[in-house]
């Protein structure tokens, strides 16, 4: 299958396959066209002609990440990408440029507010965004940039989202937006992640990375895809 290919997600189970054989699944749209959940969602399943209270596409979020042990976080241009477990280690190695977080902010590659933020979380994780915010004085009244902050640990692969939790009324009913549960990929996918995460360099996994890409992006330009991984 390529995301050339006309078809389409109609249930969890069929977004678990396609993960499974692409490896690179978006959330959204974004500078390839096809390249989304978005463009390949059946009717009813998406926000705009889904039942207003349950929208599919979103309810998939948790339950696919948890049975799948995939990665999911905001790694594409500022959007959420599912990545599966057989090429996140590939992917995530190329864009610490081959160093744990420790290395990089020891090389001044990384801010100390992105290091205090860092290591609350493996501190704690897993642990909700909004748990976060209230540990690490984030807020109103607090520190800023905690979205900005998060936003940029997932694009570097050393945050990733592991979870969404719904808050509930006394009757159990689960209500409002998903709240993100983050975690470190070395906690979240354990010895298998961090035993191959850098076993090659990290020009050697951009390859690799790039050709399953454009295995199954055919119609797109290598520029295409290579403006995309930045």
């Amino acid at each position: 299958m390529t995301f050339s290919d006309d078809f389409e997600i109609s249930s969890m189970e069929e977004l678990i396959e396609l993960i499974d054989e692409a490896g690179f699944v978006p959330f959204f749209s974004n500078g390839i066209k096809g390249f989304s959940l978005e463009e390949h969602i059946a009717p009813g399943c998406w926000y705009d002609d889904a039942d207003s209270e349950f929208w599919p596409a979103w309810e998939w979020k948790g339950p696919v990440i948890r049975k799948m042990k995939c990665a999911y976080g905001k790694f594409l241009r500022n959007k959420a990408m599912y990545i599966s477990s057989k090429w996140f280690p590939d992917f995530a190695n190329f864009r610490r440029q081959g160093y744990d977080f420790d290395a990089r902010y020891d090389d001044g590659l990384a801010s100390f507010y992105d290091k205090e933020l860092f290591e609350l979380l493996d501190l704690k994780a897993p642990a909700l965004s909004k748990e976060l915010k209230k540990d690490g004085g984030y807020g109103k009244n607090g520190k800023k940039g905690f979205d900005t902050i998060i936003t940029r640990l997932q694009k570097q692969c050393y945050v990733i989202t592991s979870d969404f939790c719904y808050s509930t009324d006394k009757y159990g009913n689960k209500y409002g937006w998903g709240i993100a549960e983050y975690s470190t990929p070395e906690k979240f996918l354990g010895k298998k992640f961090k035993n191959s995460v850098y076993k090659r360099t990290p020009e050697e996994s951009y390859v690799r990375v790039l050709k399953q890409l454009k295995k199954i992006l055919p119609d797109a330009e290598q520029k295409q895809i290579e403006k995309i991984l930045r």
